[in-house]
C-alpha cells in the first residue's frame, strides 16, 4: 500500500473533523450539531450524490458492464449477510446475529459519500450508475437478514410481515432520496444542472466535513456501550469489513476494469448500514439489541473504513 496515499487520507480535513468529534466527547465538551441541522446535512449529501450520479448516468452509454455491475452488487448484498450470520450465531443470539448480518450486508450511504470525496482527491472518476448500484444494495441484505431470523428464531410471532419489511426497505428515506435524486439528475439537462451546481458541487466538501464532525460526536458517545460487549464484536467489526472490501476489490476486476468503480464496489461491500437497518429492525426484529450492531457499524467499522480501509481497497483496485 502506498504510504503517501495513507498519509494523505489521514490528513484529509473531513476525516480530521470526525476525529475532533470523538475528542470532543472524550473531553466532555458541550460541542454538538443540532439534530435538525444534522438531518438536513444528511439529506443534502444524499441529494447531491444522487443528482450528480444521475447526471453522470445521462452521459453514460447503456452497456453490458452496467448490467453486470448491478447483478454483482445485488449478489454481494445477498451473500455477505448469509455467511456472516452463521459466523455470528456461534457467539450471539439469533436476533442479534440477523440484525448484524443485515447491517454488514447492507451499505452505508455516508461511507459512500466519503469514498466519493476520497476519489476526487485522487483525481479518479467512477461511473454514475454506481449510485444506482449502491441504492439497490440496501434492501436485499435487510430482507436476507430477516429471512434468516425467521428461519432460526423461536419467536416468530414477534416478527413483522415480510411485505412490510420489503416495503420499508425501499421506502426508507435515504434509499428513496438517493434514487429519486438519481432519476431527477438523469432527466435534467446539462444547462439546468449547471444552474444548481454551486449547491450540488461547490459546497459539498464543507457540508461533508460538518457531517463527519457530527458522526464523530455520535461515535464517541456510543463507544462506552460498545466496549461492554466483549472482544468478539470488536474483532468482527474490523476483520469482516476488511475481508469483504479486499475480496470484492479483487473480484470486481472480473466485472469492470475501471479503478473508480472497483473501489466503490469494495467500499460498499466493506461498509455497514447504521441508518436503514436499525430502522428496519425496529419493525422486523424488535428483540435485536441496537446497542450492539449500531456501535459496531458506527463506532468501529466506519472509522476503520475511512482511515485505513479506503487506501487498502484503492491499492487492490488499482493493482
Amino acid at each position: 500500500m502506498n504510504l503517501n496515499l495513507l498519509i494523505d487520507n489521514l490528513s484529509n480535513p473531513a476525516l480530521l473533523f470526525f476525529v475532533l468529534g470523538i475528542i470532543a466527547v472524550r473531553l466532555k465538551s458541550d460541542l454538538e450539531i443540532p439534530p435538525n441541522s444534522s438531518k438536513f446535512i444528511s439529506l443534502y449529501l444524499l441529494f447531491s450524490i444522487g443528482f450528480k450520479g444521475g447526471q453522470e448516468l445521462a452521459h453514460s452509454h447503456f452497456n453490458v458492464e452496467m448490467i453486470w455491475s448491478v447483478i454483482f452488487g445485488i449478489f454481494v448484498a445477498c451473500a455477505i449477510p448469509f455467511y456472516t450470520f452463521f459466523i455470528l450465531k456461534k457467539k450471539l443470539n439469533i436476533e442479534d446475529s440477523g440484525a448484524i448480518a443485515a447491517a454488514y450486508g447492507s451499505v452505508s450511504a455516508v461511507t459512500f459519500v466519503t469514498a466519493v470525496s476520497f476519489l476526487e482527491i485522487q483525481n479518479v472518476t467512477f461511473s454514475g450508475y454506481m449510485v444506482a448500484v449502491m441504492a439497490l444494495m440496501e434492501a436485499p441484505a435487510i430482507i436476507i437478514g430477516v429471512v434468516l431470523i425467521r428461519l432460526y428464531s423461536d419467536t416468530k410471532g414477534s416478527m413483522a410481515k415480510m411485505g412490510d419489511v420489503i416495503r420499508h426497505s425501499f421506502t426508507n428515506g435515504s434509499v428513496l432520496l438517493i434514487l429519486g435524486s438519481l432519476i431527477i439528475g438523469l432527466l435534467a439537462s446539462e444547462k439546468q444542472a449547471l444552474g444548481i451546481k454551486p449547491f450540488t458541487t461547490d459546497i459539498f466538501k464543507g457540508f461533508l466535513a460538518i457531517f463527519l464532525l457530527d458522526m464523530g460526536i455520535t461515535s464517541g458517545q456510543k463507544l462506552n456501550d460498545f466496549f461492554k460487549t466483549g472482544w468478539f464484536t470488536a474483532v468482527f467489526a474490523i476483520i469482516i469489513p476488511l475481508f469483504n472490501g479486499a475480496l470484492v476489490a479483487f473480484l470486481s476486476g472480473f466485472i469492470t476494469e475501471d479503478v473508480g468503480n472497483r473501489f466503490i464496489f469494495a467500499i460498499l461491500a466493506a461498509s455497514a448500514s447504521y441508518i436503514a437497518v436499525p430502522a428496519a429492525m425496529k419493525i422486523a426484529a424488535p428483540n435485536a439489541n441496537a446497542g450492539i450492531f449500531l456501535p459496531m457499524a458506527l463506532a468501529v467499522t466506519f472509522p476503520f473504513n475511512i482511515t485505513l480501509g479506503m487506501p487498502i481497497y484503492f491499492a487492490i483496485a488499482s493493482s
